[in-house]
Parts: structure tokens; sequence; C-alpha cells
């Protein structure tokens, strides 16, 4: 979720209730701490602790050196990245790459933990592709190494994020540890996520890209797995007050230049399946000043509250229907 989990949006899923909100993937080589782009990915002013930064490479002591600096910098876990599918990151052997060398998988976990005083979770695909799945002997191998929870996405690096999650090898995995394993993919509404528990005995689930635009999915996943019905969806005024927070603050965090450039992305996840919004996707990306921004979404919002408009449970829904 590189580009997306930013500390603005950490905290906003944290507001309706995500758990824990791992930090951006942020690179082993200290060559890269002083870049602008690390910098903000380091920064974790305000949050709610605990701290969980996630940091990734393929060099063991390298590794080590980054855990221990962002350590010392206040992170309360460190998570490990073996599950990244981007190009950029396995031609470098690192992310899920890494899966294809059990051997150096031990080496990093056994560095990392040794490093640190702070839990240290991973986080893995199931396999390199269809004829290399081993999530259960990584696992097994994180577990020696005192790796505290593993989170595992249910699909291979060659997948990508094609085809259905495979939630019977997350359940093969947390029945061969006794470590928490928290399951991921394809979780985007109560109903799939009390379904994902029960199909894997997973201990957690990681939501990723459900929470784009919908970052009320917490709020809605807790209500129903409490009391077993569908939370009453958002009001189109609670969204427009989201949205203006979020806007805000991404031009606070970023400065003018690249807040109002970051949050056309954000925007167009949360107006996806809204009245009118693929016009307004269209205006709103041709604004360059962060109080058009502003005007734009105030006015936007202001015509579907004239016309009525009722915002669905999710505009995955909407737009199926």
């Amino acid at each position: 979720m590189a580009g997306v989990t930013d500390r603005p949006f950490r905290t906003l899923c944290r507001s309706f209730g995500a758990a824990l909100a791992v930090s951006e993937m942020i690179g082993s080589n200290p060559s890269l701490v002083t870049t602008s782009k690390t910098q903000r990915r380091m920064d974790h002013d305000g949050e709610v602790a605990p701290i969980s930064v996630q940091i990734a490479g393929a060099d063991p002591q390298m590794l080590a050196e980054a855990a221990r600096f962002n350590r010392d910098r206040g992170a309360d876990i460190i998570d490990l990245n073996m599950g990244c599918p981007a190009k950029k990151v396995c031609n470098v052997a690192a992310g899920s790459a890494l899966l294809r060398d059990e051997g150096l998988v031990g080496r990093i976990l056994d560095a990392v933990v040794s490093a640190v005083d702070v839990p240290v979770t991973l986080k893995i695909r199931t396999g390199w592709d269809g004829s290399h799945r081993n999530a259960v002997r990584i696992a097994r191998i994180a577990e020696q190494a005192g790796v505290r929870a593993l989170a595992v996405h249910g699909r291979t690096r060659a997948d990508a994020f094609r085809g259905e999650a495979e939630y019977d090898t997350i359940a093969e995995v947390k029945r061969s540890v006794a470590m928490p394993v928290i399951a991921n993919g394809d979780i985007d509404s109560p109903q799939k996520a009390r379904f994902v528990l029960e199909r894997t005995g997973a201990d957690a689930l990681m939501i990723g890209r459900a929470a784009q635009g919908r970052p009320w999915i917490f709020r809605e996943i807790e209500h129903y797995l409490k009391h077993g019905q569908i939370a009453a969806p958002p009001t189109l005024l609670e969204i427009k007050r989201v949205l203006l927070a979020h806007l805000e603050e991404l031009h606070r965090f970023y400065g003018e230049f690249l807040g109002v450039r970051i949050a056309r992305k954000h925007i167009s996840w949360y107006t996806t399946g809204l009245e009118a919004g693929v016009q307004f996707r269209h205006l709103f990306n041709r604004l360059d000043c962060p109080s058009d921004q502003r005007d734009a979404l105030e006015t936007y919002f202001k015509r579907l509250e004239d016309r009525g408009w009722v915002f669905a449970t999710s505009a995955r829904e909407e737009l199926a229907a």
C-alpha cells in the first residue's frame, strides 16, 4: 500500500476502528533515509500507538540496522515485507522475491529479531508462483526465528491481484504454527470478513484495497462481527466531512504542490459509484489549488444533497446493482 497508507490515511483508518495501521514500506538502504519521500514515510507525529513500521530489503544486516533505526525513532512494531509483488521491489530480490530463497528468509528474520527489543511481524504471500507455494515452510521458519505474528496475502507473487484469494492455504498456515496469523486478500465487506475468519481460522484480518475510498469499512466489519447485523451506511453529510478533513490533512502533510496531486486518487476512490462521479473526477483532476479542490467538493456534495442522494452500503454494491 505504498503511496496510499501515509500518515493521514492511517490516522483516518484508526479513527474508524482499525486496530493497527502499518506504515508505508520503507527501504532498508541507509542512503534513502534523507530523501523527502522516506522522511514522510517515517513521520508518525500524533499517531496513536502502537506504531508499526514496515521495512523492506534483501540484506540481513542492512535490515537489522533499519529495524534498530526505526525502533529508535519510536516504532513499537517492526514489520518485514516479504509480500510486495511490485517488479521494482522484486527485481532487487526484496518483497515477495525473497520467498524463493528460504535460507535467506531465515537469515533475515534471525538478524532482525535479534536486533530489536520490540515485536517483529512478517507479511508474505502464499509463494512465488503456483508451482512454488511455500507459505507453510516460511511460517515455520518465521516462528522459529521469533516472529510474533504473520500476515498472509492469499495469492502467489505471480498472481499479483488476479483471481481469488487462497483461503485454504491461509488455513493450512494457521494450523501449522502457534503464533497469530492474519488473513489478507479480497476482504471487501462485513460478510466476507466473517467468512474469511471462519474459513481460515485466522486470528485477525488485514484490509488493504477495500479501504481505499471507504475507511469506514473497519467500523462496518466490527459492528457485523459483534452484532451480526449490517451497520447503517454513512450519511452523505458524514462522507462529506470525512472527505474534506482528509483533503485538508493531505494538503497540510504534503504541501500544496504534492497535496493537490495525491488528493486526486483518494477523491477518485471516494466518489466511485456516486452520482455524476465520473464528471466530477474529470473536473477535480484538473484543479491545482487547495482552495479550488475544497470548493469543488463542497459544490459537488451540495448538489447531491439537493437531489436527495442516499449513499449505498458500498460503492461496489451500487455499481453491481
